[in-house]
């Protein structure tokens, strides 16, 4: 399968889309207002430490105290990977105490940042780990014989130039030379050097060390061996990346191409489009079925409909072949839309065990292109399907959109109908609190034209036990929840 990555950049935006045989599959999206905080180190002060959560709340210069609890601040023993035992927090950090902090996990919502003090610093193939000793490779590198070749390798050049410190392989480190694997390491230990110096002058509240720009950070994050190009659509950018592509990435860097077509570079393979339709509730299938998905603060649930889709034999091939098709869908909405944290799936009601383990084999093997660590559970006795998804940024839906102003962000407005019921009631409270001659209704005008019309018998009966006139005002600038009572 052919894959692609896109670079948009703009001129307080930049946009990445990896496209992986014709469709867009993730898009990153880094804006000069927002630029994304996870792997940033900081110098901060702890503000408030909390005993009975093992967690504290740490000033790092954010709009929100960010929170790091306990088990981010105690490596794993011998980097054996188990869970340490866990001292109480007090032991560990004061009120008042500057510490040396990173972000796992960006601001999301009304949470502040996730912090830990087990820092890392990550480049090509490598993450250095400045407060362990372990020697480990990223599971995503499967093959046995190569996992004991990079740890091999890794265990000498660890001892040779850095035996105080730990030591990760990361996916792009599959089938790298070992005098690659030690200049990567050389070039993490100036640069922790560079860290720690200026972590000494550094004030209290202010950024120690910065991640990558965005379109440099793809090339040591997306970019693997089956990558075709890369096009980037702005010539001083497309020259940057290229020098960092050939100091770090030389294998990369003959595939970086500048992109000079008529057409916007995001209207390629309709990359566009799969965006805008990404935060649509609604996903429609080929079949004629179709899926919801709903995103709240504390997990996000998708819904299977068959929708048009009747089948040509029996109910069960019917359901059956609308969750499978489903199955491939959703997991390139949870990419697309880079969805995390909880996730339930409701797929069509199965009553064959069979058909069931087919639907899950089929969604697993569609997330196994997922760069978010995955884990899917069978389904419940309610038959759903509960799923996590690593998140450490925000989703799409989050970066591009706001709270609707008129629902407040419910989804949902009140009816034409309880407006006017709300305004009865309004304009009696206005008559109890005030000695007007009249009242002023300003309101949108579908709800005016309710009042006029199908509301007409009631206000004139309210007018009626007040004793008072009613006049009604269109405002078109009005939402249809919005409306004012003046007494006259």
């Amino acid at each position: 399968m052919s894959t692609e990555i896109l670079v948009n950049i703009g001129p307080q935006e930049t946009r990445v889309a990896l496209v992986e045989g014709g469709a867009t599959q993730e898009v990153h999206v880094q804006r000069a207002s927002r630029h994304g905080l996870t792997g940033n180190i900081y110098k901060g002060v702890v503000q408030r430490v909390l005993p009975g959560m093992q967690a504290a709340f740490v000033e790092i210069g954010l709009e929100r105290t960010a929170f790091l609890h306990v088990a981010d601040m105690v490596p794993s023993p011998n980097g054996s990977g188990h869970a340490p035992e866990l001292p109480p927090i007090t032991q560990l950090v004061h009120e008042g105490q500057q510490v040396l902090v990173q972000i796992v996990k960006d601001p999301i919502g009304s949470k502040g940042a996730r912090l830990t003090k087990l820092l890392s610093v990550p480049s090509r193939y490598l993450v250095l780990l400045p407060h362990e000793r372990n020697v480990g490779v990223s599971a995503r590198i499967e093959a046995e014989s190569e996992r004991l070749r990079l740890k091999g390798i890794l265990e000498q050049v660890q001892q040779e130039l850095a035996p105080n410190f730990g030591v990760i392989a990361r996916t792009a480190a599959e089938n790298a030379e070992a005098e690659a694997l030690a200049d990567d390491l050389r070039f993490l230990l100036r640069l922790w050097a560079s860290i720690s110096e200026l972590s000494l002058t550094a004030k209290p509240g202010t950024m120690v060390h910065g991640d990558l720009p965005l379109s440099m950070r793809i090339l040591r994050d997306l970019m693997g061996t089956d990558v075709e190009r890369i096009r980037i659509d702005n010539m001083g950018e497309f020259h940057r990346v290229q020098q960092f592509a050939q100091i770090f990435v030389p294998h990369a860097a003959p595939k970086i191409e500048l992109y000079q077509g008529a057409a916007p570079i995001f209207d390629l393979y309709g990359a566009e489009d799969d965006i805008s339709r990404a935060l649509d509730r609604r996903v429609e299938l080929k079949s004629g079925g179709h899926i919801f998905i709903d995103q709240t603060e504390a997990m996000t649930t998708i819904d299977v409909n068959t929708g048009a889709y009747t089948g040509h034999r029996n109910l069960e091939e019917t359901v059956l072949k609308t969750n499978l098709e489903a199955a491939q869908a959703i997991a390139r909405q949870l990419r697309l839309r880079n969805l995390g944290g909880i996730i339930i799936l409701d797929f069509i009601d199965m009553r064959s065990d069979d058909h069931r383990a087919q639907v899950l084999r089929a969604l697993e093997r569609a997330l196994a292109g997922d760069h978010a660590r995955t884990q899917v559970y069978p389904f419940s006795p309610l038959g759903l399907v509960e799923m996590t998804r690593k998140r450490t940024r925000d989703s799409l839906g989050h970066i591009l959109c706001e709270p609707c102003p008129t629902c407040e962000g419910r989804g949902t407005v009140k009816t034409v109908e309880t407006v006017c019921h709300e305004i009865a009631r309004e304009v009696q409270r206005a008559a109890r609190q005030f000695e007007a001659k009249g009242f002023l209704v300003l309101a949108a005008p579908d709800v005016i034209q309710r009042l006029i019309g199908e509301e007409s018998l009631g206000l004139a009966e309210l007018e009626a036990s007040l004793n008072r006139p009613i006049r009604l005002q269109s405002e078109s600038a009005y939402g249809q929840e919005s409306f004012d009572v003046v007494p006259l």
